[in-house]
């Protein structure tokens, strides 16, 4: 099987290397494009605050109840390192605030700290993975009217701008012991399910909340601050306070980075071509890539055309070191190290698929005013050989094939996952 596959291997070369595509240049750099993967895909968001009561407030939903979800540290992180063994390239973990080792006790989330977090470091250290942050706004009795940072009750309030500063204090200290820059990626539930008078004011008391959460400097080396926008919530279909406008803005006069997410916008809307337009302006973008299924339903990503577009679109900008790509999305119907693995690596195929793209001749038609050319050469390349430089990827970081996950994955599922069906 291997000889076949560096056999397909070598014809897709020279097809490539008749349109002066470098394969070998460009999986190079694939290997070294970190994907920030989220971790909340392995519990279905419930995290590890050792709460008496589940609250789902806030807009926030994983669907199904497939067995075997992680239910600890130490089962979330035994997932994880599971998928990260077929999730081939650099890699980096996002958390959300609740995911803190907290010891079986009660920190509420105006007292968290770098202490709680230090578990979570030894072990990116030990697997050699960067950390990503994220403030917790939801699943909380405080966020249960709708409102956080926004909230009219300056008590809860200035509880969430705590909670706020606290999570950048973490983020700061993660990416100061790893030496490796965490960003600290910040989204709110806040907004109303129906007729809104008082848009404006919910959002001077959002300003003033952002304002004061984010006063303290920290060296960007360690930390860097993104800000993510919805379109509606379960809750807020009517208005949400942090709109797309609203955070751009706000990002783009304080110096902080924007988020998007390919599910919190409107679904005829296309992430790729808000990228150079944004790019021109702001310090810097990060993704969260889900699928969206009737809008921001979360499905696991597959390998699209809208996808390939928005890493496409990166590539022609290069702009890799403006644009952080991670994931984000839970489904709880299907094996969750399944889920992990297929959404990661479409997300990377489309990368490959990408870089592996003449650009150069591309835009010399382009140029030239050869749009039929242009149109030509873009045709030509869904039907080339892809496929086996994606398998030759794969075999150079030892990991199975596509196809192959699938008895990976069962075993896995047979020896750990299924002992968790009658356990609490």
């Amino acid at each position: 099987m291997k000889k076949t596959l560096i056999h397909n291997y070598k014809i897709a070369e020279e097809f490539y290397q008749s349109v002066n595509v470098d394969i070998n240049n460009s999986l190079n750099i694939l290997s070294k494009i970190p994907i920030s993967i989220h971790c909340w895909q392995g519990d279905d968001l419930k995290g590890f605050e050792n709460k008496s009561e589940d609250l789902y407030s806030g807009g926030i939903l994983a669907t199904g109840n497939y067995y075997g979800r992680a239910r600890n540290i130490n089962e979330l992180q035994s997932d994880i390192e599971k998928a990260f063994s077929m999730i081939p390239g650099k890699k980096r973990l996002a958390l959300h605030a609740i995911y803190g080792d907290f010891e079986k006790k009660r920190v509420d989330r105006d007292k968290i700290g770098p202490a709680h977090f230090s578990s979570w470091i030894e072990w990116a250290k030990k697997n050699k993975v960067g950390l990503d942050f994220n403030p917790t706004f939801f699943s909380h009795p405080k966020s249960e009217s709708g409102y956080t940072l926004a909230n009219t009750n300056k008590k809860i309030r200035n509880f969430w701008i705590e909670h706020l500063k606290r999570s950048r204090e973490i983020a700061n200290f993660i990416g100061e012991q790893l030496n490796n820059c965490c960003i600290n990626n910040i989204w709110i539930p806040d907004g109303e399910k129906d007729l809104t008078a008082n848009k404006l004011y919910y959002r001077e008391l959002l300003v003033d909340s952002l304002n004061k959460g984010l006063e303290k400097d920290f060296p960007r080396q360690n930390i860097k601050d993104s800000l993510e926008s919805k379109l509606f919530g379960i809750g807020s279909e009517s208005f949400v306070v942090g709109s797309h406008e609203f955070y751009l803005l706000y990002a783009l006069k304080n110096n902080k980075m924007i988020t998007f997410d390919i599910g919190h916008f409107h679904p005829t809307e296309l992430i790729s071509d808000k990228i150079s337009a944004v790019l021109l302006f702001i310090s810097g973008i990060v993704l969260h890539i889900s699928r969206g299924v009737r809008w921001d339903s979360d499905h696991v990503p597959t390998f699209s055309e809208e996808l390939v577009s928005i890493m496409s679109e990166i590539i022609r900008a290069n702009a890799l070191n403006k644009v952080f790509i991670g994931t984000d999305f839970f489904d709880a119907s299907i094996n969750r190290i399944g889920a992990w693995i297929i959404g990661a690596r479409a997300v990377i195929k489309a990368i490959l698929y990408a870089l592996l793209e003449p650009t150069k001749k591309l835009k010399k038609y382009e140029f030239e005013n050869k749009k039929f050319e242009r149109l030509a050469l873009i045709e030509a390349l869904k039907t080339i050989p892809f496929e086996s430089v994606w398998n030759y990827y794969l075999v150079l970081n030892n990991m199975p094939s596509d196809l192959g996950i699938i008895q990976e994955i069962r075993k896995y599922e047979i020896a750990v996952l299924e002992k968790r069906k009658d356990k609490k």
